[in-house]
């Protein structure tokens, strides 16, 4: 019986917090989707923050931010400077 209680207030938890994963699953979705885009951009040659952001469409300040992301998980590197900005350079998938 012990066992049935433990599923049942896992169960009400799950119904009471289903807003919330919802919204942190919908998150995550679209992250994953802006760094792909951000991933297939870098693929074809290294390119500034505001090189992606024209041809991604991702707000510039949205492209620093996941491009530091992917950084810090070494997906991308900072190449050489052109002009006064960084340019990105894809590492691994």
């Amino acid at each position: 019986m012990k066992d049935e209680a433990k599923k049942e207030a896992l169960k009400a938890l799950r119904e009471s917090r289903k807003a919330t994963i919802d919204s942190v699953r919908e998150v995550v979705k679209e992250t994953r989707a802006l760094r792909k885009k951000l991933s297939d951009a870098l693929r074809q040659q290294p390119k500034t923050v505001p090189e992606l952001a024209l041809e991604t469409g991702i707000p510039s300040h949205y492209v620093l931010w996941h491009l530091t992301s992917m950084k810090k998980y070494g997906k991308v590197g900072e190449g050489d400077q052109s002009g006064d900005y960084f340019q990105y350079v894809l590492l691994k998938e």
